[in-house]
């Protein structure tokens, strides 16, 4: 019965339609490795005591002649995404037992197709970090090497899916959370278009960067997920209709900004990348140097928005409306003590930079910068993707660091230097494996990462197959 859970979700869902198994045996399959791995990995802070009746339901569904792709297919969903009646701690101990009072729309539409939610996932505190480290209840271990990170803030999502303990899992990503993860685990991970999936019921990092997206197993099952949570949503003024972007015609050409690698990447994963370039290549792809002038700037751009937004959607939490309260001598005190220890160092290093850059004196020096510098950015992508179907880059310059390797903050972030971009510009981007690479002994998976215009997914699904 355990290898049932290896299959992936286009599989399983095959299985289930036929007859051949069921929801419930797929969720045990899951559960016997949760219960065999969880304490060593650290992947579920919680998983539901209802699983197997959310299986059952789902199989009574289906008796009843309900089709969907997702009907009870086990999934793991990051602790920063709101299930009505179930705790929502987004790795934080400043929310204490906060219990969600509604569901996200993502939960909503995967509820209305029948997915099962098998447990809470870790993450950064707040998705502040890309390793999975700064969570406040401890890291997440990579199940392909234990002394490695799964990548971050994602990183429980994507050990979830690399270790079989979900079929699939949602991730949210404001700088790389669901490509970085995607990359070190094995796994795909998309990010879609700013504005094509809601973000209501998401805990806000940064506003204008954050997306909800699936890590998967394979580019159909990415696919899949992609479809069932995408679409307008009143509850999300940012959510855009699906028709905004005209259909584009493909051009079969990837566009590859050579002179983003230089310096910092790995020398075996960049000949990866060449690798994975050639076989499309051979598949009728024509292969163009592009230039992107502003794109060095962007982890420069990213590290003065994200911050900037974060230390504002993060007021909210100061022990009266939510969470842990700590009572000091005067209200100011009940403050500065509920934040001082219910917020982790990353979080409240984050919060910081984030209020200097908004300080007067600061804001046009900063800020303002790198809001005009954002637009150009988003401008040369545009332009660079009216003559390509996609923009091709690693996802992450090296495999998976070892656990407590990148303790200084800055090392950390350089880490998140081609997939910060997506985010700044809105467009969509897709992480895909593209083999592995040798380290101490260890083969690691590495990916590669495709971008497309606006409403594009369509173009990142055809590539991304072609290398599966």
């Amino acid at each position: 019965m355990d290898d049932l859970a290896l299959l992936s979700i286009a599989e399983a869902s095959k299985k289930l339609a036929l007859g051949e198994i069921t929801s419930v045996d797929l969720v045990r399959a899951v559960k016997a490795r949760i219960d065999a791995k969880n304490g060593d990995l650290n992947i579920y802070l919680e998983v539901f005591d209802d699983i197997e009746e959310q299986a059952r339901l789902a199989d009574a569904r289906r008796a009843k002649g309900e089709k969907h792709p997702l009907l009870g297919i086990p999934l793991a969903i990051k602790d920063n995404i709101l299930i009505e009646g179930r705790r929502a701690s987004a790795a934080s101990k400043i929310l204490g037992n906060y219990t969600a009072g509604y569901d996200a729309t993502v939960i909503k539409k995967l509820k209305e197709a029948g997915a099962i939610f098998i447990g809470r996932a870790n993450m950064d505190e707040f998705a502040m970090g890309g390793s999975t480290e700064n969570s406040a209840f401890g890291p997440t271990k990579n199940p392909i090497d234990e002394s490695r990170v799964p990548g971050g803030s994602s990183g429980g999502s994507a050990a979830a899916v690399a270790a079989h303990m979900a079929q699939a899992a949602l991730g949210s990503d404001t700088g790389g959370s669901i490509r970085e993860p995607a990359s070190f685990c094995g796994l795909v991970g998309l990010k879609p278009t700013y504005g094509s999936v809601s973000r209501s019921g998401l805990m806000a990092l940064g506003s204008s960067l954050d997306q909800i997206g699936p890590l998967t197993h394979t580019v159909e099952d990415a696919e899949i997920i992609f479809n069932t949570i995408r679409g307008m949503d009143a509850l999300d003024s940012t959510s855009a209709p699906t028709d905004l972007y005209p259909k584009k015609q493909s051009t079969k050409k990837i566009g590859v900004p050579r002179h983003l690698f230089v310096e910092g990447v790995d020398s075996d994963v960049l000949q990866k990348f060449n690798a994975s370039l050639e076989k499309l290549k051979a598949q009728g792809y024509e292969l163009v140097d592009i230039e992107l002038p502003s794109a060095p700037l962007a982890l420069a751009m990213y590290y003065i928005i994200m911050p900037a937004e974060a230390s504002s959607n993060l007021a909210r939490f100061d022990g009266v409306r939510y969470g842990e309260a700590l009572v000091g001598d005067s209200l100011f005190d009940d403050y500065a003590i509920t934040k001082g220890e219910g917020f982790g160092p990353e979080v409240r290093r984050r919060i910081m930079l984030g209020t200097y850059v908004l300080s007067a004196g600061y804001y046009d020096a900063y800020y303002g910068k790198a809001t005009l510098a954002r637009e150009k950015l988003a401008k040369e992508f545009a332009d660079a993707l009216a003559d390509v179907d996609v923009i091709a880059t690693p996802t992450a310059p090296t495999p998976a660091t070892k656990l407590g390797e990148k303790s200084d903050p800055l090392s950390m972030y350089l880490l998140d230097v081609f997939t910060v971009t997506a985010n700044l510009t809105g467009n969509p981007a897709i992480s895909v494996p593209m083999g592995t690479v040798a380290r101490e002994g260890k083969e690691l998976p590495v990916g590669i990462q495709f971008t497309s215009a606006h409403g594009d997914e369509a173009s990142l699904f055809t590539v991304g197959k072609l290398l599966a």
